[in-house]
């Protein structure tokens, strides 16, 4: 007798389902925003001679590209779960995210190359251009990350979207530093120095991306989730004898998950009460580690015994 119960299922509070609404409403708004600048920038920036606009505008094209990912997979997410998609599309989210982490390397790599290519052989710039444009696109970045920063960022895909526009406010400040050295100095180098900086910050974002949704898609416990805090709290529970096989992953943002095969008294099938040890199991659970999503196999001390002679 395997002594396994139905594992209890929470829905997910319909606030997240507002909140997923309002978040696309916002990237909607920034996608408007930045395709709209984008245009003007590139323009100038091909006008201008200047590669730190250029880096600039191609990261800006990354932005526009991740705001529609985004908003894509915010979509897809929100699908209710059916057939083969036992937990919908929610996971659309994190792979969103990796590709933002992904696009972000790729485009720093060319900026990179590019600049040291002008560093040694520096190219004409209109340091006047450069400012100009430079002053308006921070503006409109920081219009985008103030709008960003009333979305939801617990979520990975936009988190991953605000660490693209993040990105940009920071490269557009140094822009127009650049800027203000060329129309000063006349030290056109300044364009090629401060797309080095630009490209440095799509790599620290990069990092973050990739390195948080390769924990998820690889079902890495997750951060701060402390597995011998879970046992030994699910150790408390009267009849609890052992907990086993215990595993934690995390499906989505916002949906931490967790299984495990629990060995309790014999007295509990024979009484009748297992179900409420499973109730007070999935409490702690939810309470303490805010796991709503678990699945417990309640089972007898013989029946751990029987699985590990089969190499489970």
């Amino acid at each position: 007798m395997d002594g396994e119960e139905p594992a209890h299922h929470h829905d997910e509070p319909d606030h997240h389902h507002v909140d997923a609404a309002a978040d696309q409403r916002i990237l909607a708004v920034t996608l408007g925003l930045i395709v709209a600048y984008l245009a003007v920038e590139l323009v100038v920036a091909l006008l201008a001679h200047s590669l730190v606009l250029l880096a600039d505008a191609g990261h800006m094209v990354t932005d526009a590209a991740a705001i529609a990912g985004a908003i894509a997979a915010a979509r897809l997410a929100a699908r209710p779960a059916s057939g083969k998609w036992t937990f919908g599309l929610k996971r659309a989210e994190i792979l969103s995210a990796g590709l933002n982490g992904v696009t972000l390397v790729a485009m720093a790599a060319l900026v990179v190359t590019e600049a040291v290519r002008r560093l040694l052989h520096p190219h004409p710039v209109l340091g006047p251009a450069v400012l100009v444009v430079a002053v308006v696109g921070l503006l409109v970045n920081v219009m985008a990350t103030t709008l960003l920063h009333r979305a939801d960022r617990t979520s990975m895909n936009v988190q991953g979207v605000f660490q693209h526009v993040l990105t940009d406010l920071y490269g557009f400040a140094g822009t127009v530093v650049a800027g203000i050295v060329i129309v000063t100095t006349g030290f056109t180098r300044a364009d090629s120095i401060a797309s080095l900086l630009v490209a440095g910050l799509m790599l620290r974002a990069a990092w973050g991306l990739l390195r948080d949704s390769g924990r998820i898609l690889l079902e890495a416990t997750p951060e701060g989730f402390d597995l011998a805090a879970v046992r030994a709290h699910m150790l408390e529970t009267p009849h609890v004898t052992d907990v086993h096989d215990l595993h934690a992953w995390t499906v989505t943002s916002r949906l931490p998950a967790l299984s495990a095969h629990v060995v309790v008294a014999d007295c509990c099938f024979v009484e009748g009460h297992a179900p409420q040890i499973l109730d007070q199991l999935q409490d702690c659970l939810a309470g303490h580690f805010d796991v709503e999503h678990s699945t417990l196999q309640l089972e007898l001390a013989g029946h751990s015994d029987h699985e590990r002679d089969h190499g489970h």
